[in-house]
């Protein structure tokens, strides 16, 4: 039975589930990766205007900024394909999904950033929010859509009601007789002589 696009059977679960492992371990490794201390001499000061990091990155020569912004975007961008998956729909608006991943990576981005506010030697930095939000909305556009119709065409052959049959039908939704307002006379209570 299909619900909202979900993708049914024993395939379904088992991406469901393979989709949420691989992303528990990846946000272990990013967890790991941002948020353990650094032995550095000097820290430089939170950059919290956008762009800023970008532009003193590039201030540094092309190599340097190049560098900054593709490790900026590819930090989360697995999760622009891991979230979609350990989710398991099949049918969806594109765009929809691609605004609910970017969102979800964009709060798991501030997450990391706000954790790292009592790091020792990490700093936090809005130009890697907008880059790891870029990043994950960039790898979701490019295999999420590719992906889901590749599996669509692969469950269904022939029709999408081979594969995903309606609902039966339920049957008339039951009605409720209205109920009136009881006289006056009935709900005073009776008196006495």
């Amino acid at each position: 039975m299909q619900r909202q696009g979900f993708i049914v059977g024993t395939a379904a679960i088992r991406i469901r589930v393979t989709g949420g492992l691989l992303l528990a371990a990846y946000l272990a490794l990013v967890a790991w990766f941002t948020l353990r201390p650094l032995d550095v001499p000097w820290v430089m000061p939170a950059n919290l205007r956008p762009f800023d990091g970008i532009r003193a990155g590039f201030a540094l020569g092309w190599v340097e900024g190049l560098r900054r912004v593709g490790e900026g975007l590819a930090l989360l961008a697995p999760l622009g394909v891991l979230l979609p998956l350990a989710g398991g729909r099949l049918v969806v608006s594109r765009l929809g999904s691609l605004i609910r991943t970017m969102a979800a990576t964009a709060l798991v981005s501030l997450a990391v950033e706000m954790l790292q506010t009592a790091v020792p030697g990490q700093v936090v930095d809005v130009d890697s929010l907008l880059l790891n939000t870029v990043g994950a909305g960039l790898a979701h556009a490019a295999v999420v859509p590719a992906g889901r119709t590749r599996l669509c065409r692969r469950a269904m052959p022939g029709s999408v009601t081979a594969v995903f049959p309606e609902e039966p039908a339920q049957g008339r939704t039951p009605t409720i007789a209205r109920v009136g307002i009881a006289p006056w006379s009935d709900a005073l209570p009776p008196s006495s002589p």
